[in-house]
């Protein structure tokens, strides 16, 4: 039995939300999107038929929008393993013939590297190119500071208006935010526990994309993702901060199509 019949659709259309209304030609190349800490896959969504040939698909992981009834992942492990049966399956069913790409925002960054490593252990295809942008290379220790899976609601929105990307309205809405910070704090546990545990670099390019101001990515860690890789790096700064590569989305976009031309 293969893994696209081991999934089913429901649980297909649960974690990519927006599968149907890609708006490209049959067979274009999918990208799974995978957003930041506490972020949904509305954040990708405008990304769909900016990219001539690739049909952008915006993961959607449990605890937020159309999946806010469903408890968040604590720990990366059972989040990969998931995600690895979604692509996988998805992937199968795609006519892109098994080739497909991957992009991470922030804490997406490490789920989507980690992703493609669960797919090489299980002898899956690997994606023609990882994209990464607003996060440290996973194997360069962090600086230590408060957890903010422990922080309390007022912590939280400081945080999240320092770091931009949140609406001022919702900052100020008690209901909205009832909703949105548990996903925060839950994401951010599964990047306060995660443990990098050293493999070979993947046979795969890497291109990774920064806010020069970012305060949360420093940019010789960033850097420090071509350690990850056997095969093409590439690295861009942008003129911002931590959500620099959706307020700039016309050059991301560029930078991707570029990168994905040899593939669509």
């Amino acid at each position: 039995m293969t893994v696209g019949e081991l999934v089913s659709d429901e649980a297909l259309a649960r974690w990519l939300p927006f599968r149907g209304l890609t708006g490209t030609e049959p067979g274009a190349l999918p990208m799974y999107c995978l957003p930041h800490a506490g972020g949904a896959a509305s954040a990708f969504r405008v990304w769909q038929r900016k990219l001539p040939g690739v049909a952008v698909q915006p993961v959607q992981p449990p605890g937020r929008e159309s999946r806010h009834k469903e408890p968040p992942y604590l720990r990366m492990a059972p989040l990969v393993s998931d995600l690895a049966d979604v692509v996988l399956a998805d992937v199968e069913l795609s006519a892109a013939g098994r080739r497909y790409t991957l992009y991470g925002h922030s804490l997406g960054a490490i789920v989507a590297f980690e992703l493609v490593r669960e797919i090489r252990r299980r002898g899956g295809p690997e994606p023609v190119h990882l994209f990464v942008s607003g996060s440290d290379a996973p194997h360069v220790t962090e600086e230590p500071g408060p957890p903010v899976g422990g922080m309390s609601r007022p912590e939280l929105v400081a945080l999240l208006r320092g770091l931009g990307g949140t609406p001022e309205w919702l900052l100020n809405d008690p209901e909205a935010l009832d909703m949105v910070l548990p996903s925060v704090q839950a994401d951010f546990t599964v990047k306060e526990t995660y443990v990098y545990q050293e493999e070979p670099p993947l046979e795969v390019p890497i291109s990774a994309l920064c806010g020069e101001t970012d305060p949360r990515v420093s940019p010789v860690k960033l850097a420090r993702w071509l350690d990850q890789t056997a095969r093409e790096f590439l690295l861009h700064g942008f003129d911002g901060g931590h959500f620099a590569v959706f307020e700039q989305a016309q050059r991301t976009h560029r930078i991707l199509a570029e990168a994905l031309r040899p593939w669509v």
